[in-house]
């Protein structure tokens, strides 16, 4: 299934969407014989509706959830954010439980002796609470060392440079470089060098792995795994700019044949044009503004300002992730860019009708 965020709809998909049946205010308001406040089936039906409803609305999962891990560190992370959450309910639950009981009782509350009140401020109040930090310091703590230090060696390399606002993605051992689609393979431990051209960025893939800052002038890393094959979504997690929010990351977890195979695409140069439309889109390519600021190995662009286009029609998205990657969305973002993502540093290109189709053409053989 495609993600709806890979349509230009960023966002989790929920699990499961429970639409809860509308009721008449007078259904709500029939009482049956009895006492008067016993409320009657129809509103204990729609009570429990809608408790059901709230649960499974909050089953959201799928390519940015922290919930759903599918690596070794995520499953850890959100681990530790399920205790933490059972530790929070428990705690709610007994407050509001010994409030329950106050509210009834209030006449026994009121004779409590200055000692037992100390006592249960004593207790209630500063031990157990001390208790409970310190197992959740100490557990977080055990978490953190865990996910941050790798106990086996990583098997590949990738570096990643971030950008105002994009994803610059080298794997040096192939010397390959791409943008904005980071590709794995299953089952392998990959190091991730983290590091920025501008301002303070932060990588997180929620699925692999937590946050981690890119600061200029300095290499941080992660060691990331894949348990399984799928699409994910990475973010970036530190306000960078105007266009923060729209400066995500295509992740793409393949088996290991599929990862050897598309690695081996993208080291081989852009392709040769075929046909007349195709060589005429490279004129208008090296004649345009597109020249100064992005590389097509194979031939004359060769500037790293901007991300590398060698095998652009090969990509899922457009603009990190913000549009998918379609004639019409190209064709958009070549002429007014600004109107997708105000702030980004691409200028509009003045180009004819027959130019635009000729560059399309090009840029769309580029795989």
């Amino acid at each position: 299934m495609r993600e709806p965020w890979l349509d230009g709809r960023p966002g989790a998909r929920c699990a499961s969407v429970a639409l809860i049946p509308s009721t008449r205010a007078s259904d709500l308001t029939e009482t049956r014989s009895g006492p008067a406040d016993r409320p009657s089936p129809v509103l204990r039906a729609s009570r429990a509706g809608a408790a059901v409803g709230i649960l499974l609305l909050s089953g959201c999962s799928g390519a940015q959830s922290a919930l759903d891990p599918r690596g070794p560190a995520a499953s850890r992370i959100a681990e530790l954010w399920w205790i933490m959450f059972g530790l929070g309910a428990v705690v709610f639950l007994v407050v509001i439980g010994f409030l329950l009981h106050a509210l009834r009782r209030r006449d026994e509350a009121s004779r409590l002796s200055e000692a037992g009140a100390r006592r249960l401020v004593t207790v209630g109040g500063v031990a157990i609470p001390l208790a409970i930090l310190l197992v959740l310091v100490t557990y977080s703590v055990r978490v953190g060392g865990a996910v941050s230090v790798a106990r086996n060696p990583p098997e590949m390399t990738v570096e990643i440079v971030g950008h105002q606002f994009w994803w610059e993605i080298r794997y040096p051992e192939a010397g390959v470089v791409t943008a904005n689609e980071l590709h794995l393979p299953v089952g392998r431990r990959v190091l991730l060098k983290l590091a920025s051209a501008d301002v303070i960025h932060s990588m997180w893939i929620p699925a692999l792995h937590g946050k981690m800052d890119m600061i200029p002038g300095r290499t941080n890393s992660l060691v990331v795994r894949a348990d399984e094959a799928g699409v994910f979504r990475g973010q970036c997690a530190e306000f960078c700019g105007t266009q923060h929010a729209l400066m995500s990351m295509v992740v793409v977890a393949q088996p290991e044949v599929e990862f050897a195979e598309w690695l081996a695409r993208q080291r081989e140069p852009a392709p040769e044009p075929v046909t007349p439309e195709r060589m005429r889109g490279r004129e208008v390519f090296h004649s345009s503004a597109c020249v100064y600021c992005h590389t097509v190995r194979g031939t004359n662009a060769s500037s790293p300002l901007g991300p590398d286009l060698t095998h652009l029609a090969g990509r899922r998205t457009l603009a990190a992730g913000s549009i998918p990657n379609n004639r019409g969305s190209l064709a958009a973002w070549i002429v007014d860019p600004q109107s997708i993502k105000p702030g980004n540093k691409m200028p509009p290109t003045d180009l004819t009708g027959p130019e635009l189709q000729a560059l399309l053409d090009y840029l769309e053989s580029l795989r």
